[in-house]
């Protein structure tokens, strides 16, 4: 009997704590809102896998991409987008134990009319990564995953400060 009473303190404590979780402020992520209609990309390289995440992110909210950026209301002018692969650690014969897989992507933010929303801004993400000789493969498909998953904090970066962005009046 003891220990189905304890049981129910402790379900009852548990609803309690979960029931004051909306009191101090905490609140899931919602989908950003953006204070523009229409949006152009340009200065990505063709085929670049961070502006085709970008336009699957973009297609999934209630922005319009257009492809002239005379029409957009807000245009994305991508500088500069590296991806690099740096060796960390190596071991004393000179294999590689560790690499560092970095992307980067500079850019800026304007209006059609050339008023400046956000000026060049440097977006920096870096992951390190463990090497072995005898599990190459299963590191290249890990280096694959690591990328994508900057690729994708990079595109919901980018999108957070797009949300910030006020159009002049």
């Amino acid at each position: 009997m003891k220990r189905r009473h304890l049981l129910s303190f402790a379900s009852l404590g548990a609803l309690g704590a979960a029931a004051g979780l909306p009191g101090c402020g905490f609140e899931l992520r919602k989908e950003p809102v953006y204070h523009f209609k229409t949006l152009a990309l340009t200065g990505f390289v063709p085929h670049s896998p961070l502006a085709q995440e970008l336009r699957r992110q973009v297609q999934r909210s209630t922005v319009r991409l257009v492809e002239d950026p005379n029409r957009a209301d807000v245009i994305i002018d991508a500088e500069r987008e590296v991806r690099d692969k740096t060796s960390v650690a190596t071991t004393a014969a000179g294999q590689i134990t560790e690499w560092q897989l970095r992307l980067s992507l500079d850019y800026s933010l304007r209006t059609a009319g050339g008023d400046i929303l956000l000026p060049r801004t440097e977006l920096r993400l870096t992951r390190d990564m463990n090497y072995s000789e005898s599990a190459a493969l299963a590191k290249e498909q890990e280096e694959a995953s690591l990328q994508k998953a900057m690729q994708v904090e990079a595109v919901g970066l980018l999108l957070r400060r797009l949300a910030a962005v006020h159009l002049p009046n």
